[in-house]
């Protein structure tokens, strides 16, 4: 399944200043009946975002209308836990296309580039300053270079580099999965065929 084509996103961000977020916290088990990837946004967060009554919880940023944007930016070790990719399929459907962190999970960060999240892990001392431009003002740009594998604070000037898998990073810029890669190869792999012996 193909999905939209990431080259370099300009964009306010919602700040989630926790450490060791894990995939349950993510999207809770409860909720993972489903197969697509469609309306798991609807529960991110489901249980720090509403009561037992469904009301929500004025206090958590989801619910904050001074924050928004497709950039969500949370504290160390974010994505621990089980490997259920429908946690990274509710960050997708809610509307983020990055999530910054200090440290991923090595399963969710996958989970993420294989459904076009970009997953930027930064050093702790840029992530404090991205937290603490965001805290003097919601409005606050972070642009996300991803040919360049820079992050900025627009406000600040202050930039740093991110590492990304040079394969995932083209699929990124192609808005492909990996059936689209091979898929995009058709006519390469058709043709290496041909000329290999039986």
């Amino acid at each position: 399944m193909a999905y939209d084509k990431f080259n370099v996103l300009r964009s306010s961000a919602v700040p989630l200043p926790i450490e060791n977020v894990d995939t349950d916290q993510i999207i809770p088990a409860r909720f993972l009946k489903a197969t697509e990837r469609k309306g798991f946004g609807d529960n991110l967060f489901r249980d720090w975002r509403y009561n037992p009554d469904n009301s929500p919880k004025p206090h958590f940023v989801l619910n904050n209308p001074i924050y928004s944007g497709k950039i969500l930016v949370g504290g160390k070790n974010f994505g621990s836990g089980s490997s259920r990719e429908h946690a990274a399929w509710a960050v997708y459907d809610y509307g983020f296309r990055c999530v910054v962190s200090s440290f991923f999970a090595d399963i969710f960060r996958n989970n993420c580039l294989n459904i076009g999240v970009l997953p930027v892990q930064v050093s702790p001392e840029f992530l404090q300053q991205i937290f603490e431009a965001i805290e003097a003002d919601p409005e606050t740009l972070i642009e996300v270079d991803l040919p360049a594998q820079s992050i900025q604070i627009t406000a600040t000037g202050a930039t740093e580099s991110f590492e990304i898998n040079g394969y995932k990073k083209d699929n990124m810029l192609n808005g492909f999965d990996d059936i689209d890669y091979l898929l995009n190869m058709k006519e390469e792999i058709s043709s290496f065929a041909a000329q290999s012996p039986l």
